[in-house]
């Protein structure tokens, strides 16, 4: 049913901007929330921003703040991440996932959809 697409990954430079989109389809983007996660090499997967379903953003990379934007565009059925000031400790893979339920979280099980992942790499 729900698939996710990411793209908009790439190789940048420190410093440097990257705009991710997460591409929905076979549902409705209105009813699910939408969580952006990255897992860097040889580390575990965190969560790094998510948008509910009313358009509230909450954080949980506290690396991120200030530098990474997460925005839903309904209809396009599109969600967006927003880097700025990229640093080489940003470089991971980017997925995001989704689920139904209104209120956002950083519990990855609770995800009952994800995408194939995008990578990011910032070089210095």
């Amino acid at each position: 049913q729900l698939q996710l697409v990411e793209s908009g990954g790439g190789l940048v430079q420190s410093g440097g901007s990257l705009r991710l989109s997460c591409a929905l389809s076979g549902d409705t983007l209105d009813y699910y929330t939408i969580g952006w996660f990255r897992q860097a090499p040889g580390k575990e997967r965190e969560g790094v921003l998510c948008i509910s379903r009313s358009d509230g953003s909450t954080p949980y990379a506290d690396s991120v703040k200030g530098r990474f934007t997460i925005s839903r565009d309904n209809a396009k059925n599109t969600v967006y991440l927003q880097m700025n000031s990229l640093k080489p400790e940003d470089t991971a893979v980017y997925y995001c996932a989704g689920r139904r339920p209104s209120l956002c979280t950083d519990e990855q099980t609770l995800y009952r959809t994800w995408g194939q992942g995008t990578q990011v790499t910032v070089s210095s």
